[in-house]
């Protein structure tokens, strides 16, 4: 006659009880297996959330193309708006393309009050799109602004914020370089360099700025990539595009996500080690649950075999002795998680780091554990349930 379920589970957590210390000992076994195993995967949770934090306090990725200076010559090329075009119908896979000059030393000034380091760019009319900006208030540059050369300007929210403290900035005259332009639009604001924080940005229109200057050409050309993956590839054949149009003159490429990317990389090697790590870890604890349960099979030997002859199946006995090492599994495991979950939690606030707790994770951790607890657990299990009662009763 087959053990009730109910039975069966209070068989098994009687048999834990009488062997606490063993129970205790292998518990943590798993505990520390699927500790590292869970904090692995929460360290790997934070870093692709500040990652995360750090591109979207950034333009949108875009490889950057600049002229090489040739020292032989004392030359470079001079790139212009209509190689702008030239790539546009020659390359694939772009989202954006467009230009923006960073123009050093200017100054931005609005009634009495003067911005403290500001960037002020010249930029092409695909700005928004290829630096991944969204307009806030107003309007950006349209067509006609660039034909007729009007002195209009699009401020970013930092700019606003420490000019115009609160007043509406739209329409509103402020001063480059000593120069009136209105204000037509405000974007948001966006990391340009990676070396340099916002400290606020003022965008001209780059005929505009050629029509004071005089200056035709262009400092660089950013490419906005349709996929992530392809923005060094894009880089790339801008470079043999720009050298096929100007023989002799060569070309280089940076991004400027590039040190994100290398964290990225950083961040998946760590992982990965951090992972094995763990995964031997939950093996060692697997080894321990199968130690004990064949310790445990050879000490209930008499018990198997006075339980088999009053009626106990097989099935029965294979089943406690599995359920014993899930249990152990799933205690040590839940013990583990919650415990990482309160360290990460204290850390990430210290640190003033991102956390969410990530389920899925959890799952998958304690999911190893279950299934490394009842894998080390069947063999042991299965010897048990195919003992001979006789014999099992005479060994006792």
């Amino acid at each position: 006659m087959s053990i009730s379920t109910i039975d069966l589970i209070r068989l098994t957590f009687l048999s834990l009880r009488g062997n606490l210390l063993r129970s205790t000992l292998t518990t943590l076994g798993v505990f520390m297996g699927v500790g590292a195993v869970s904090a692995t995967l929460q360290v790997r949770s934070i870093g692709r959330a500040v990652i995360a934090k750090q591109l979207e306090s950034r333009e949108a990725p875009q490889a950057r193309v600049f002229a090489d200076w040739d020292p032989v010559s004392r030359s470079q090329a001079e790139l212009r708006l209509e190689d702008l075009e030239f790539l546009r119908k020659r390359m694939v896979g772009w989202r954006g393309i467009g230009t923006s000059d960073l123009l050093w030393g200017s100054s931005v000034s609005y009634r009495d009050r003067q911005a403290q380091e500001p960037e002020v760019v010249a930029v092409s009319e695909d700005f928004l799109e290829t630096a991944g900006r969204k307009l806030v208030a107003g309007r950006f540059f349209n067509k006609t602004d660039f034909d007729k050369f009007r002195p209009v300007v699009v401020v970013d929210e930092v700019l606003v914020e420490n000019l115009f403290q609160g007043e509406d900035p739209l329409q509103e005259r402020i001063y480059v370089d000593n120069r009136p332009y209105v204000v037509v639009g405000v974007v948001q604001s966006k990391q340009m360099f990676s070396w340099r924080e916002p400290q606020g940005t003022a965008l001209l229109p780059i005929a505009v700025y050629s029509a004071i200057t005089g200056n035709r050409t262009i400092d660089m050309i950013s490419i906005r990539p349709e996929n992530m993956e392809d923005l060094v590839n894009l880089g790339e054949q801008a470079i043999k595009l720009l050298e096929q149009r100007f023989p002799g003159k060569s070309f280089r490429s940076w991004n400027n996500v590039r040190d994100i990317m290398e964290q990225q990389e950083t961040l998946k090697m760590v992982s990965r080690s951090l992972l094995a790590v763990g995964g031997i870890a939950l093996l060692v604890g697997g080894v321990g649950i199968a130690n004990i349960t064949i310790a445990s099979v050879m000490e209930r030997t008499a018990e198997i075999g006075l339980r088999r002859a009053i009626g106990a199946t097989q099935r029965d006995i294979m089943l406690q002795f599995i359920l014993e090492a899930a249990v152990l599994s799933i205690l040590g495991g839940t013990v583990a998680i919650v415990s990482v979950h309160g360290i990460t939690t204290i850390v990430a606030d210290t640190f003033k780091l991102p956390y969410e707790f990530d389920r899925q994770a959890a799952t998958f951790a304690l999911g190893s554990a279950l299934l490394v607890g009842i894998g080390a657990g069947f063999l042991p299990a299965m010897q048990a349930s195919k003992l001979d009662p006789v014999k099992a009763l005479r060994s006792g």
